[in-house]
């Protein structure tokens, strides 16, 4: 398989989890599909081509619409009617959350509202903008979207390794939310905090052997200062390899 035929998988991989991730890691997955695009010279291309003479500014004021008088209300976006214009105005979003002069809590709550939750506001933000700014990307390379998805190191990816991925993440988060309720001291809450914060972003990059090798130093923090617990984290673990 050729280099941009795997660079494009890549994108279309990042958006595919993107879409399927839960809130809370959304900011690595937007990280890694936007770092797909600048991998590849035909995502490059298509998007430099589309953004070239797109008015972002007064697009958001367009298809991003908020009532001025009455906060009660919430807002509501749209996409343009143009292909070529809801690329340029999705990627835009994505650069814009990325660098954070949009924060995505608030936008999901602002423009994507229900019932108050993240994790369903963003659902609703991934099937009406984030679905079909990837279906319109797919359409522009027919050949390469029908193909088998393949990992960076050549093998299949499979909904059974993402799911593994997504709960590991998932028992990640909540051990960091465990070891903060343990009694360290400032320099040990820090060092095992930072532990953790690496193995959450690693999961978000689908880095495996960054993970067990967090994890293998993970463990040795929880034995050296007698700390019990993280068996969850550590049994989640298992099924990353297969």
């Amino acid at each position: 398989m050729s280099t941009s035929v795997q660079q494009l998988n890549r994108f279309f991989q990042a958006c595919d989890k993107l879409m399927s991730e839960k809130y809370m890691v959304a900011d690595a997955r937007i990280q890694e599909v936007l770092r797909s695009i600048a991998e590849s010279r035909a995502l490059t291309d298509l998007f430099s081509a589309v953004t070239e003479r797109f008015d972002y500014p007064s697009a958001k004021k367009t298809y991003l619409r908020f009532p001025a008088t009455n906060t009660a209300f919430h807002g509501k976006a749209y996409l343009p009617e143009d292909r070529g214009e809801t690329l340029a105005f999705v990627f835009c979003l994505l650069v814009d959350i990325d660098a954070g002069r949009i924060k995505l809590d608030e936008f999901l709550l602002r423009y994507f509202y229900e019932d108050g939750s993240y994790t369903a506001s963003f659902a609703m933000f991934a099937e009406r903008m984030l679905r079909p700014f990837r279906d319109i990307v797919k359409e522009c390379f027919p050949d390469v979207a029908k193909r088998q998805p393949v990992s960076e190191e050549g093998f299949p990816n499979t909904a059974e390794a993402d799911a593994a991925l997504n709960a590991f993440a998932a028992c990640a988060i909540e051990e960091r939310t465990r070891l903060k309720s343990v009694a360290l001291s400032v320099d040990d809450a820090a060092a095992g905090d930072a532990i953790l914060a690496e193995i959450v972003q690693s999961a978000g990059k689908n880095n495996v052997p960054a993970i067990m090798a967090l994890l293998t130093g993970y463990r040795y923090f929880l034995r050296a200062l007698f700390i019990e617990g993280g068996d969850e984290l550590f049994h989640a673990a298992k099924s990353l390899n297969g």
